[in-house]
Order: structure tokens, then sequence, then C-alpha cells
């Protein structure tokens, strides 16, 4: 090989500060460590070891600027320290961070140079950059102020426990080595500025690992606030929203993330996560995070959480987050230094998937930042291979038993419940072959149209006559993917067929004559299988009934539509409008109260999703499952583009009304129907069916719709009839949030 060239060795001064040239060595010999001041001038290295010839004499050289690397050849002679922070991933950023002249002796003020918060001070004309944190508490030293004591010394005293450091060296008193980092600074003319050293590259770290498994598990959306103890993992997801693989809509109370992640599940069967800080941010997630658990729906819940060196004692904002999740959550783990953090991530995402569940990680403040440089641990953790096909069938004994029972029957009827929701097609090729009306449980209101020759309504407390004359008719129930509540009020008295692929709700409340576990799906595929291959069975053709009962309920609409104390809007009227101008793919998000129960009663689908608090029954839902479910048509292809629509009184909304502003934040093109009837008409209603006096009922409330206009938003109100069509096909043409206060007649629902 070449022969290497000689560096010229000659000592040479060492100025990292000033960047003077200098030669760095590594070859073990230099007395000057690790900078080269020829003292192993002459050195002879083995020659097996570098395959160069017996006499040859050279230095070792790895500052990684030499042209003929490992061996030194004088090229690096003028290296500077720069260039070292360079090969160390490091480069000098200077920022502007205040002009000349605007400065008061004596003051100090907090400025942003870069990603670094620095203290900047002007104190006996001179100007200093100091680190903004108190190393003791992290006390902002620019909220601080400079005091002098009788002897003339003056001090710069941190704002949180009184420490004191000098105004420009940022050195404590009393020679105790606390200082505050200090910074260049440049008074230039046209301003003061700070260099900052700044990382070339980021390192990996857990978060970061974490996040982009959420990511490759196809999450698409956070819903959020970021704080002071959720930072690190904030940061992961800002990088990831930045690559444009994650979209981060930062909401004004946790509730409102968790029932949007509860809405964008329920619509799309996929999880979305919420993100909050620890104690009252992580709190205030659970009652969204029961909605969505109660109704099957996933979702990944992300909580900070103090440092794990303060956790037990009691610090600030720490609450048992592991114990508060427990009941709510069916994963929850808290993230530890040494844990397997990408398989934990996946493991969350399992189980809110093929559980249909909460799922639940905590966050420590300082394992959020921790770096991971290892492969093994960086790697991330696929689906794939992760999750198997759901297509459960049912056992031989139980369909044949089923399919006997059906043959037996004259007038079926078949009920689906939200369970259902995935398969309405293979139920109501079922329903065509048997002549079978179809009624919904209210939770499933909108899987069929209400337009369908064999559509039967909406059954229970917030449904149609006409459901109930077809099961009060039936001598055969086929129960596909209901819970049998008692608001649905199936009765027990009809023999019953259950099919639903949870076992644990197959006779959960009572016992019924045939339970089928099975993926619905698969289930009636079956059955038309096996009900195709025997002859001889007829069933009563009950669609001329249908169509008779359901003239006569229409009728009564019209007439309760006609009722007009002068006191606002009838229900009926409401919905009737609704009904009629809604567009036919909208997504509709519905809330609860009177409002809810004239919804599923007078209110008719065509081919429109409803999403509602089912079982839970939380009012506030509608808003904010509304901003969940359109972020779900804008990222899932399935519903991508469809209107979205919500639905509250004026009780619900209040619950939510800032997030208002969070939708006009993010233009969410959704349309809020508003009934205004001054009260919490449902609790009025129970509280005179109970025999009580009516009472703390009535509210006090905005202009809704000033209220939508001064945040940005579209409002109109309305209080005739007559304008109210013109009025939501403008809100529903609106681009952006939208809001259509309606005055309404709270006896009249």
């Amino acid at each position: 090989m070449a022969r290497p060239k000689i560096a010229d060795t000659r000592p040479m001064p060492v100025d990292l500060k000033s960047g003077k040239g200098y030669n760095w060595c590594s070859c073990g010999r230099s007395s000057n460590q690790p900078f080269c001041d020829g003292s192993h001038r002459g050195t002879e290295f083995s020659p097996h070891t570098f395959q160069v010839e017996k006499d040859d004499k050279y230095f070792l050289c790895q500052c990684k600027q030499t042209q003929n690397p490992p061996f030194c050849d004088g090229s690096h002679k003028q290296i500077t320290s720069e260039d070292l922070d360079a090969d160390k991933g490091l480069k000098n950023t200077w920022y502007k961070v205040a002009a000349s002249g605007e400065m008061q002796d004596g003051e100090i003020r907090t400025v942003q140079a870069g990603i670094k918060t620095v203290a900047l001070v002007y104190y006996q004309e001179q100007y200093a950059a100091l680190d903004n944190a108190c190393p003791h508490q992290g006390g902002p030293l620019g909220e601080g102020s400079i005091e002098c004591s009788e002897d003339g010394e003056c001090w710069l005293r941190c704002p949180w426990h009184g420490w004191d450091y000098h105004p420009l060296t940022g050195k404590s008193p009393g020679g105790f080595e606390d200082g505050v980092e200090t910074y260049p600074v440049d008074q230039r003319e046209d301003g003061i500025y700070v260099c900052i050293k700044e990382s070339l590259e980021k390192d990996r770290t857990v978060s970061d690992v974490m996040v982009e498994t959420m990511v490759e598990w196809g999450v698409s959306h956070v819903f959020g606030m970021v704080g002071h103890s959720n930072l690190g993992l904030a940061d992961a997801v800002r990088d990831q929203v930045e690559q444009g693989n994650l979209d981060y809509i930062g909401i004004r109370h946790e509730g409102a993330a968790a029932f949007a992640c509860s809405g964008f599940a329920k619509l799309t069967g996929k999880p979305a996560a919420c993100l909050t800080i620890a104690g009252p941010g992580a709190t205030n997630l659970l009652t969204g995070l029961w909605d969505a658990k109660v109704d099957r729906a996933p979702v990944l819940a992300l909580t900070g959480q103090v440092n794990t060196q303060v956790l037990g004692p009691g610090a600030f904002q720490e609450i048992d987050l592991a114990d508060a999740f427990s009941a709510v959550s069916s994963f929850s783990q808290t993230v530890l230094p040494n844990s397997r953090h990408s398989e934990l991530m996946a493991l969350a995402l399992k189980h809110a998937i093929v559980e249909r569940d909460v799922s639940h990680l905590i966050f420590p403040d300082e394992v959020q930042v921790i770096p991971l440089r290892d492969d093994a641990a960086s790697a991330i953790s696929s689906p794939q291979g992760r999750l198997s096909d759901r297509a459960i069938s049912p056992s031989r004994d139980s369909l044949a038993a089923a399919v006997e029972k059906i043959r037996d029957a004259g007038r079926p009827v078949i009920i689906v419940g939200y369970g259902a929701r995935e398969s309405m097609s293979e139920v109501m090729s079922l329903a065509e072959l048997l002549n079978a009306p179809v009624l919904t449980t209210f939770k499933a209101k909108g899987q069929l149209s209400d337009q369908h020759p064999l559509a039967g309504g909406v059954l229970g407390r917030s449904g149609t006559p006409v459901a109930s004359w077809f099961m009060n008719k039936t001598d055969l129930l086929i129960v596909f993917g209901a819970s049998f509540s008692n608001h649905t009020g199936i009765t027990p008295k009809k023999s019953i067929i259950q099919v639903d692929f949870d076992q644990m709700a197959l006779g959960k409340f009572h016992a019924v004559d045939i339970p089928v576990w099975g993926e619905i799906g698969v289930t009636c595929h079956q059955i038309i299988g096996a009900m195709e291959k025997k002859s001889g069975q007829g069933f009563v053709d009950q669609r001329k009934e249908l169509a008779e009962r359901w003239a006569v309920w229409r009728g009564e609409k019209r007439r309760r539509e006609q009722r007009d104390r002068g006191r606002g809007l009838s229900s009926a009227a409401i919905f009737s409008v609704l009904s009629r101008i809604c567009p036919e793919n909208a997504v509709l998000a519905v809330d609860v109260g009177n409002n809810t129960y004239s919804f599923g009663r007078y209110f008719e689908c065509k081919n429109q999703s409803v999403l509602m608090s089912g079982y839970l029954g939380s009012i506030g839902f509608g808003f904010p499952a509304a901003m969940g479910a359109w972020a779900a048509t804008c990222a899932d292809e399935q519903h991508k583009g469809r209107p979205v629509i919500s639905i509250s009184g004026d009780g619900g909304f209040g619950q939510y009304l800032a997030e208002f502003t969070t939708a006009v934040k993010y233009n969410m093109n959704l349309t809020h129907i508003l009934l205004n009837n001054t009260e919490l008409g449902k609790i009025s209603k129970e509280q005179r069916a109970a025999h009580f006096s009516v009472w703390q009922t009535d509210l006090h409330n905005p202009n809704f719709s000033e209220f939508a206009r001064n945040c940005g938003g579209y409002g109109i109100r309305v209080s005739a009839l007559q304008d109210l069509e013109e009025a939501v096909i403008r809100a529903i043409a609106h681009e952006g949030p939208a809001l259509v206060e309606i005055i309404s007649d709270v006896e009249l629902i």
C-alpha cells in the first residue's frame, strides 16, 4: 500500500473557544491527549497490524478529517472547534433574540433560541444568556429578578425557591458547583444574537419507537392536550405529524378527546388515540373511555405520569393511574426503561382491536425521552402475523337447531343490534329468504334504511309502534348482535334464536331457546345455505302489512308536526325536515336527552350512519363524537368525504361548548343541529313521572348562534318552521363548522 504521509507534529496551542487550528490524535502516546503535541514522533507500530512496510513510521489519527484514514497526513491541521462539534453531531446556530437597545439595565427576559429557552440578561451594560431552567427545580430564571445586598453584590434570583446566580456568569455564590449553563452572546447592528449548540441528528427515544409502532398498526389520529408530563411523548407525535404519518387535533377538554376517539372507532372500527398529562388530564378521559368500552369501540389512551423517582410519596399531579384505569381498560401498563417498548405498544393495540375495548399506556416523564441506540430495541413491531380472521363459524349442532326452529316458524322477525353493523348484507339476504321484517335496536338505527320494504323501524323506548306491532305478532325472534337492553324491550315471552360473536352476550339476562356462538355474517350465510337445501317451508310475506303499519305511523307523525303552542318548534316537525333534507350518506352523531328519543322516533334513515352513546348514555357525546367522525371522513377510505352532522339539546352541547373553537381551528366541515328549549327536558319529564316536583332543570343559555359566529364559525338561529329547511341547507353547504340553533318546545317531543 502507499506510504502514509508524515504529519507536521510540532506542538500547537489548543484553544477550543477561539477555534484555532490543532491536530487531534488518538494514537495513545501523546502526552496531551487527545491533542497532538509531537511527543509520539517516530512511534513505530507492528507491521502486521496495518500491513505496512517494516520501517514505515506514521501517526494514527481518528479525527475523521484526514485524507488518508486512519493515518495522519496533516490535512486536518486547520480543524476548528466547529469541525469537532460537527464530528460529534453538533452545530452552532446563532438566533436573534432581541433588538439592540430595547432592554434596560438590570432587565431579564425569557427568549427562545431555536428549541432552547434562554434567560437573556442585560446587566452593567453587558448581555448574557443563561439556561432558563434553574438546575434545582427547573424554575424559569427569565421570570426572576436581579437583587442587590447592602454590600453591593447583585444576584439573579430564581423565582421558585430563591437560589442566586451571578447575572453574567451563571455561577452560584460561595463556590458551589450548581451554576447555570451560559451561551455565547453577540451584539450586532440588527440585534442581540445567542449561539446554541444543536444536535445534527435527533436520538430516537422510547416515545419515538412507540409512536412509530402506533403508526405501523394503523393509528391515524391523536386527540389530546400537550402538557408538562407528556412533552417527550408529544414531541414524538409531532415528529410523525410533520412526516405526514399522523394527524393531531388539540382539544380544549380531555373528555372531548376520549369522546372523539369513541366516535372515530364507532364509525370505522379502528382505534384512534387520546393524549393527556398525568393527574387531572388523565382522569378527565374516563367518561369518554367508559362510553367506548361499553359500546365495544377500540380506543388507545396515552397518559403522562410524574417521574418514577418521585412516584409514590404523592408528587404534584400524581395519582395511581394503573388503579384508576384498571376497570375501564382491558389492557393498562406502565412504560418502564427496560420494557420491550415496541412490543408493549403492539400488545396494547392488539387488545384494543381484538377485544374491541380500551387500552391504556402510562408514560413516566423521564422514560419518554430515554434514547434507544440499540437496533434491537429500536425495531418496530408490525401487525403482520399478529391478527387472525374473525370469521367464527357456529357449531354444527347449534346451527342445525337454529335452522330447524326457523323452518317451524310462520312469521319470523329479525332484530338487529349494533353488533350486526358489519354484516347487514348477509342479514338482509336471510330476511329476504324468510319474508321477515327487520327491526333494529336504537343503537342499530341507520344500519337499515327505513325505506326498505322489510324495514320495521326502531324497537323500544326510542322507537316506533311499527316495530312493536311486528314483535307482538311474531312466532319467532331471530336476534343478531343485540344485548337485550331493557331500553330495547325484546320480549322473553317469544321463542328466540340469539346469534353473537361474544359468548357472554348469549342469554345474558335470561335464557333463550337457541344461543348460537358465531360471527353474524358467517352464521347468516350458513343458515341460508341450510334453508335452501330444504324445501316445503313457506313463510308469510309481511311486506304488505309493513307498508300498512308505516302508513298509519306516518299519518300520526304528520298530525304531531302540526302542533304549535307558540313556544318553539315541535320535535316531530324538526325531524321531519331533517329526514327530508339530510344528505343520504351523512354521518349523524346524536347526543342524549329528549332530542335523542325524538330522533329515534321521528327521523327516517336512508343510508346515514348513526353514532350515539349507547349503553353509557352520556350527555355531551354528540359534538365531540362528530369531531372524531370528521377525522375519520378525512382518513378512512370507506368514509372519505361523507358529510358529518351532530344533533344535541342545549344541555348536551353546553357540556363541551368550547370544542366549537377546536372545530374552527382545524376547519372541520361539520354541522351541529342544536335543539334549544332552555331546559334539561328529559330530567323534567322523569321528575314528573316519578311524582317529584320539577326542580333545577332550567338552563341559562347564551345565544348559541352568536357564540358560533364569535368563535369564527357559521351560526344561525331558527324560531319559525318555515325558516328551518333553508337554514339547515345553508349550514350543511358551509365549508367549515356550522351551527343551527332551533328554538324548540320542551313539551312537544
